[in-house]
């Protein structure tokens, strides 16, 4: 089994950016957690970060060529406003889930509008790193079964 893990804009700054709404983790920290958990249950996993949409859009349409059985997103601030994201999704048709390391849904109203949620078949949200750990666990039991 193969899993794309990608993060958006200011993910790479976790344990510096906001560490009150964020946590103390670091970004690398966050990648260790994964890449230990998906060797520990047999799945073979990569992981992406980028400031930039455009570079997102083609890490979604690199994955379907790639032959990848899930992503887990986080596309940070495009998750409000990023149809392009939402489309490459759609036009890859590989099962997603949306991980948010905060409360998006306890923040700011524009905070609370996800387009990614309109193709994810799970929403993670307000459980820290650990939520990413979540979402593979979901797509692993739940979806690629």
């Amino acid at each position: 089994m193969r899993l794309l893990v990608l993060n958006g804009p200011n993910l790479n700054m976790l344990g510096i950016r906001e560490p009150d709404i964020y946590g103390a983790d670091t970004y690398e920290g966050l990648l260790n957690l994964i890449k230990d958990h998906c060797a520990e249950i047999g799945v073979d996993v990569e992981c992406k970060q980028s400031n930039h949409e455009g570079d997102l859009v083609d890490y979604i349409q690199q994955a379907y060529f790639d032959k990848v059985d899930g992503i887990v997103i986080n596309p940070g601030a495009y998750t409000h406003t990023s149809i392009a994201i939402l489309d490459a999704l759609k036009a890859v048709k590989i099962p997603v889930v949306e991980v948010h390391i905060s409360h998006v849904d306890e923040r700011e109203e524009f905070r609370q509008v996800s387009y990614v949620s309109l193709v994810a078949c799970k929403k993670i949200i307000g459980r820290g790193i650990n939520g990413y750990i979540d979402a593979i666990d979901h797509l692993v039991n739940c979806v690629l079964k």
